[in-house]
């Protein structure tokens, strides 16, 4: 049935890629588990108007929904289950969304990449620079493997309110110890300045422990973090860590912060939407109407899209970028709720009725 054909899509889409590149039956597998979710995310509110639209034709059809209405039933009491469907749909859009469909983009990312690194060394991140300016620290670090918590070749200024340089670090390694919350530098020395910048005095030393700092492994390789590979409670964590970085930077991770929020609802806008187009007891066909639902979805992904690229880009507001496009076509889909209550023909979406009224005006 349904994950059949999600299966077939998926392998559709990427199968030729895995097999040419001789994945292992097991990793093909595993590539297409993690898949699911985010397949799903962009399947549910398609597949949610396709079921109502077909639906609500079968009993239109049937001239039920006229029956229901004759019989004293009104318009908003024979959507409001519909309506539920929707809620309930959205529900669990976002519990894919929160943090499965992020992992699934990220996955798909590092299957790829695995393939393609295959019998080579592991990816490591080279000439990594870090600016704590809370803390007025500088990193800089020639190279390590992301996701772990050892540094390689580590230089650490640190500044004083002025911006003169204190204390310099120098390190062969920086190891941070999550349970003490503690990093130690091994191999390397501490040079100490003056406000002029003339060294007082420099000590080696093979190992030192530094307490209370702020930064940690997450923190320093933040700046090769893609926003749309993480979900929700990572986003929150980035962006709290990372407050004092410029607000260009920013600006991509607070919106798709708002639209990991936002996207969800997508699914009650479309129900909101379909729903008086699909209860067809008016002169008007039901194509008519399965055609500007079709329309009016597609126009929804279109502006989607757009504001999110304008939030991105620091154009808009994250909150205007997330939400503008469920705003505007929640009120579209309440005012085709309106006239369909009130017995009201929605305006027509045949380009060829459109020409025709505008001849006849």
């Amino acid at each position: 049935g349904f994950l059949s054909n999600l299966l077939v899509c998926c392998q559709s889409i990427h199968g030729s890629r895995i097999f040419h590149d001789r994945a292992t039956s097991g990793e093909g597998a595993h590539f297409y588990a993690w898949q699911i979710p985010h397949v799903l995310l962009i399947l549910l509110p398609v597949s949610l108007l396709l079921a109502l639209l077909f639906s609500l034709g079968i009993v239109a059809r049937a001239n039920e929904i006229v029956s229901m209405l004759t019989a004293g039933v009104s318009v908003p009491r024979v959507a409001l289950p519909l309506l539920l469907i929707g809620l309930l749909t959205t529900a669990a859009t976002f519990a894919l969304n929160y943090s499965l469909a992020a992992h699934a983009e990220g996955a798909r990312k590092a299957f790829f990449d695995a393939i393609n690194r295959s019998g080579q060394p592991e990816r490591q991140i080279t000439g990594q620079v870090f600016r704590n300016r809370t803390d007025d620290r500088t990193w800089f670090i020639a190279r390590f493997k992301p996701g772990a918590n050892e540094f390689n070749g580590v230089q650490i200024v640190q500044q004083d309110e002025d911006q003169n340089i204190v204390r310099n670090y120098l390190a062969s390694m920086a190891v941070y110890d999550p349970a003490a919350k503690a990093w130690n530098l091994r191999e390397g020395k501490v040079v100490n300045y003056d406000k002029v910048g003339n060294i007082t005095d420099e000590r080696i030393f093979p190992e030192l422990k530094i307490e209370g700092w702020s930064e940690t492994p997450y923190r320093l390789s933040s700046a090769n973090v893609r926003p749309e590979f993480l979900g929700i409670g990572e986003l929150d964590e980035y962006l709290r860590f990372n407050s004092d970085f410029p607000e260009q930077l920013l600006a991509p991770f607070r919106t798709q912060l708002q639209y990991r929020w936002a996207l969800p609802w997508t699914c009650f806008v479309v129900a909101i939407m379909a729903t008086p187009l699909g209860i067809g007891f008016s002169r008007r066909g039901i194509l008519s109407s399965v055609a500007a639902a079709i329309l009016l979805v597609f126009s929804m992904n279109f502006l989607t899209h757009l504001f999110l690229a304008l939030g991105e880009g620091d154009r808009v507001s994250p909150f205007v970028a997330a939400w503008t496009p469920n705003i505007l076509f929640l009120l579209i889909g309440l005012y085709l709720l309106r006239l369909r209550a009130t017995n009201r023909d929605a305006p027509s979406f045949n380009p060829f009725t459109l020409w025709r009224n505008l001849r006849a005006q």
